[in-house]
């Protein structure tokens, strides 16, 4: 594979960063409920890829030999962005949304989306990063815990009743 370039998302992009969040969790089927139904408001917010850039940092990862082909994206959540949900103090970092197109796994996306998060963490002097995450996504929880993050139970929340996020962090 081409190296990997990781930027900023374009705006002209924000359609296709939404696209490319609903499609990866599509893909695993992280969109259905648990009565089988589609999670329609969920999928809403995953594609808003505009909304979300306006209120925090939108990072892409692309091809070097075709920089316009969007492979995996990230929401960094950094202070004062409403997009926040475990990061409470001004010393912690969050990340959102981390997705790899389906057919982009495998190749080093999703560690290098989180790579950035960790070195944005350490280079604005943060001292942890947390994130939420389904337990079913246990292909990211290995991807999280190679880097270092770890499980916290106290962290984990229901967002919406029978829907359990666990809360990973990582100390700098």
């Amino acid at each position: 594979m081409s190296d990997l370039l990781l930027r900023r998302a374009r705006p002209d992009e924000a359609a296709a960063v939404g696209a490319l969040t609903v499609a990866g969790y599509d893909a695993n089927g992280y969109l259905v409920r648990p009565d089988g139904s589609r999670d329609h408001d969920y999928a809403a917010v995953l594609g808003d890829g505009a909304t979300r850039a306006d209120d925090a940092v939108v990072m892409v990862a692309v091809d070097a030999d075709a920089p316009d082909t969007l492979l995996g994206t990230v929401t960094w959540c950094p202070e004062g962005s409403s997009l926040r949900e475990l990061a409470v103090r001004d010393d912690q970092g969050e990340f959102r949304m981390l997705t790899v197109a389906p057919e982009a796994r495998r190749r080093g996306v999703g560690a290098a989306l989180l790579d950035w998060c960790v070195t944005e963490a350490r280079s604005t002097g943060l001292r942890e990063i947390v994130l939420s995450t389904l337990p079913e996504m246990t292909d990211a929880h290995r991807l999280y815990e190679s880097r270092g993050f770890r499980h916290r139970p106290e962290l984990d929340w229901e967002p919406l009743d029978g829907v359990v996020l666990w809360g990973f962090s990582l100390s700098l």
